[in-house]
């Protein structure tokens, strides 16, 4: 089996892309002098992990997470106190759909994926000629996997590099061409793709559902600043690779909702594809941190873990829940809000165990409560357990102000401030990695049964205007949340309905922004957001990338309004 592999041919997608798509890498690399004593199982995984390794990075959260949240009414990112979160107007611009062709939320994204790219190409390129047993597994994963990364490159992008030599000039695909290119490699790798992986690698039952989410998305795709055009033949395609997941009977809805979302998620049923993050692959994403107060500690073994005070959701977003469950409260959703801490307003000081502590998870409106830091470590109660009380916002040298979460939340000096907004606490902090605060090791979801279901249930309604059928689904996903309380079902269904849904279930799942364009709400106005601009609805190539490519006139062009 050939062994040698440049980095070049690892961290670029062209020779064009260099600029855009080169970062350092952690594996090793092999040469003729480092092969000699590589078992072909080791060369072959050697080529397979750089394939996945590039995920963590892609979804960290100011990356991947930032461009399809944020850009969107589930997520606002304000310049925090006019102290903190400024990076030069990035988020604001982000939320108001005034990106730029430099900024790094976008240029990040850019790069890893195009990393991820190139060295699926690699892997592809080497392994047909492995006599590994898995090595036909692994060929079939790295396809697949570079059908993803091209998908999301599409979704975000607009253009698809297509290239199957690592030597080789990529050829630029966008709209039709792209996505036919895209569903021709998942179909051609999911025969040889296994069904007895992680979720951590790509399965054929993943594959299944990501085929449904690019069927879902066929007519943005072909045609990204159009009105979809959705066509019968697509939905049906949808509804196939649905029912051929969920009759795998591979996976089962989680009666607890944030259970999908825990530290030890990696053996969660509901999920099918995630980026996998324990210790031992050294996971390091920060998605319980992004939006909790700098005040909020929710490990009492690490003091340094805290929140930074970034975004939160709009109240467009929150209203939506609101209105709802009106005259309840939308905490008769289970998945809004679970009550660990059960501590009232008004309710003196509290004693907990450390062992039992664990903050609340959701959507955190009104004053919070937690653990107390001064001089550098927890305060106590009298028998060694953790105080618990009314948090201020003592790190920011605020005690007068109180971490007490409002509604309001936009870019003036009120609603920009430390406590502004409703924030959310979907992923746990970790209890297990070293730091608490940036080795987070729940696995970032990427694909799970429920979206399975509402994919279907949307499919359904498209195709044939099958609101039983859709009501159905919508309800089997709500039905299965039993561990505190159902969320009543649902009597009609409807594609606002489904929408509305699909927040209420999948909020910041970096799947908003491809929602709210194949439903036609991107242009929509909420909290200062006005642009009615279709040609927002992808991203600007980075200017790195449009440099990089500059000395093959017409190569790489520029996405219009840019």
């Amino acid at each position: 089996m050939k062994t040698i592999i440049s980095t070049i041919s690892l961290c670029v997608i062209t020779a064009a892309l260099l600029l855009a798509g080169c970062t350092k890498l952690n594996e090793n690399i092999l040469d003729e002098s480092s092969a000699g004593g590589q078992t072909e199982k080791e060369t072959a995984e050697g080529f397979i992990a750089p394939v996945y390794a590039t995920l963590p990075n892609l979804f960290l959260h100011t990356n991947y997470l930032a461009v399809q949240e944020i850009s969107t009414d589930e997520a606002i990112l304000p310049y925090r106190g006019g102290t903190d979160w400024g990076d030069n107007g990035i988020y604001i611009a982000l939320h108001s759909h005034n990106f730029g062709t430099t900024d790094a939320p976008g240029r990040n994204t850019w790069n890893f994926l195009t990393q991820g790219i190139s060295r699926c190409v690699s892997a592809i390129s080497v392994l047909p000629t492995s006599t590994f047993a898995s090595a036909k597994t692994f060929l079939a994963e790295a396809r697949a996997m570079r059908a993803y990364y091209s998908m999301v490159m599409l979704d975000i992008f607009g253009v698809v590099f297509i290239k199957e030599n690592p030597n080789d000039f990529s050829r630029v695909a966008r709209g039709a061409e792209a996505y036919e290119y895209i569903k021709s490699e998942f179909l051609a790798a999911e025969p040889d793709l296994a069904s007895d992986v992680t979720h951590g690698r790509l399965s054929k039952e993943a594959v299944w559902g990501l085929l449904a989410r690019l069927y879902l998305n066929a007519a943005v795709y072909r045609d990204v600043y159009g009105t979809p055009d959705f066509q019968r033949e697509d939905m049906n395609k949808v509804i196939e690779y649905t029912d051929k997941v969920i009759a795998s009977g591979k996976y089962a809805l989680s009666p607890e909702y944030f259970a999908i979302f825990d530290d030890n998620n990696d053996t969660n049923k509901e999920i099918i594809f995630a980026v996998d993050q324990r210790a031992d692959l050294n996971g390091h994403n920060r998605m319980a941190y992004f939006s909790l107060s700098g005040d909020q500690f929710p490990l009492p073994q690490y003091v340094a873990a805290n929140g930074t005070d970034g975004p939160a959701i709009t109240s467009d977003f929150y209203r939506s829940w609101v209105d709802a469950y009106t005259p309840a409260d939308p905490v008769i959703d289970p998945r809004f809000f679970k009550d660990n801490l059960k501590i009232r307003p008004g309710s003196g000081d509290t004693c907990i165990p450390a062992a039992q502590f664990h903050i609340n998870r959701g959507i955190l409106r009104g004053q919070q409560y937690g653990l107390i830091r001064r001089s550098g470590a927890f305060v106590k109660c009298a028998n060694g357990d953790m105080l618990v009380s009314r948090l201020a916002h003592d790190t920011r040298n605020r005690p007068d102000l109180p971490v007490n979460f409002t509604e309001q939340v936009d870019f003036t000096t009120a609603g920009s401030n430390y406590p502004s907004g409703y924030r959310v606490s979907k992923y746990e902090f970790s209890r297990k990695s070293v730091s608490g605060r940036n080795f987070g090791e729940a696995n970032i979801v990427i694909l799970r049964l429920a979206d399975i279901y509402l994919m279907r249930a949307e499919a359904k309604l498209r195709a044939n205007n099958d609101a039983p059928g859709a009501l159905a689904d919508v309800n089997t996903v709500r039905a299965a949340r039993t561990a505190r309380m159902a969320p009543p079902a649902l009597n009609v269904m409807n594609l606002d309905l489904l929408f509305r849904e699909r927040g209420f279930e999948l909020y910041w799942e970096c799947l908003r922004r491809t929602d709210m364009i194949r439903f036609s709400k991107y242009e929509d106005s909420w909290t200062e957001k006005s642009s009615t601009d279709k040609q927002k609805r992808i991203f600007p190539i980075p200017q790195t990338a449009i440099d990089g490519a500059s000395n093959v006139p017409g190569y790489l062009v520029q996405n219009p309004g840019y």
